[in-house]
């Protein structure tokens, strides 16, 4: 039953670099069709970037409640406006802050005298609707909570997940990128291989805990993963795609992992589809919801 993942997406005509299906805990089929290395995942960074933020919380080194303009660079004070100071971590993290453009690089077309050097002070004088409140998908909530986070606990964000995410979950340093002011993209940027994006799924299905280490509080996952703001998709919490029974940690142009947590499956697939991520998200989530519990 598990082919039929497989069998799916090959009846579609749709390539994959690599898939995984986890069942009850367990890898029950993989298949590397190009070779199992890393290859970038883009927007599934942003859940990396999530999981750092849920740390940060559990070790009381920020709150998800706090306003996020708090834990910038005092350099930054002057450019702040007040509607800013207004939104939480939470805001930016269910992309619920304001009507930002799609990449922080875009933000200097938009003002006058743009330092091509500080995406963060580009971004904080732009001219957006604060009040508009609604869901807005942007790299722009996740640059600056990465960036909060950072002075938050004191260090790159790599550093500090080192030891914390990557190390307990066997992996090595991934690739990634920094801005030019030298902070952790947040919103994309890294290379996983399938496994590294099936086991980050695994961590959040499992309420945080790894082979009995409990890495971020259960309380936490279930906020993240749970649709917290309404999309044309569904629902969206901490930084994930969600449904009532699903989460989805998604990358641009077809790299996946879907779980549910109730079945204890998910699927992960790593692929490059700019026209056809849609359809294989579709057959990935059609999976889950046929599979018998």
């Amino acid at each position: 039953m598990f082919e039929r993942f497989f069998d799916d997406v090959s009846a579609a005509g749709i390539e994959l670099h690599g898939a995984q299906i986890t069942y009850q805990g367990k890898p029950v089929l993989k298949r590397c069709f190009d070779a199992d290395i890393p290859y970038p995942v883009y927007s599934a960074t942003k859940s990396v970037t999530a999981a750092a933020v849920l740390m940060a919380h559990s070790e009381n080194k920020i709150n998800i409640a706090d306003k996020l303009y708090i834990y910038l660079n005092s350099k930054y004070t002057d450019i702040i406006s007040e509607p800013f100071k207004d939104l939480s971590f939470r805001d930016f993290m269910t992309m619920s802050a304001a009507p930002y453009p799609f990449r922080p690089q875009e933000a200097a077309a938009l003002i006058d005298n743009p330092d091509n050097d500080d995406w963060l002070a580009n971004i904080l004088r732009l001219p957006v609707d604060y009040g508009d409140r609604s869901f807005h998908y942007s790299n722009i909530p996740a640059y600056l909570v990465g960036a909060a986070c950072e002075n938050a606990v004191g260090m790159n964000l790599m550093d500090y997940l080192s030891p914390r995410l990557f190390e307990p979950l066997g992996w090595g340093r991934p690739v990634f990128q920094l801005s030019p002011e030298g902070h952790f993209y947040g919103a994309t940027g890294m290379e996983l291989t399938v496994s590294q994006l099936s086991d980050l799924g695994q961590l959040f299905m499992q309420d945080g805990n790894w082979h009995g280490d409990q890495i971020i509080p259960p309380s936490l996952i279930h906020k993240a993963t749970s649709p917290l703001v309404k999309t044309e998709k569904g629902g969206y919490g901490y930084f994930f795609w969600t449904t009532d029974t699903t989460f989805a940690i998604s990358g641009k142009w077809g790299q996946r992992c879907v779980a549910c947590p109730e079945k204890q499956l998910s699927v992960t697939y790593l692929s490059h589809q700019p026209e056809r991520s849609g359809e294989l998200a579709d057959i990935a989530q059609r999976f889950i919801e046929e599979f018998p519990k």
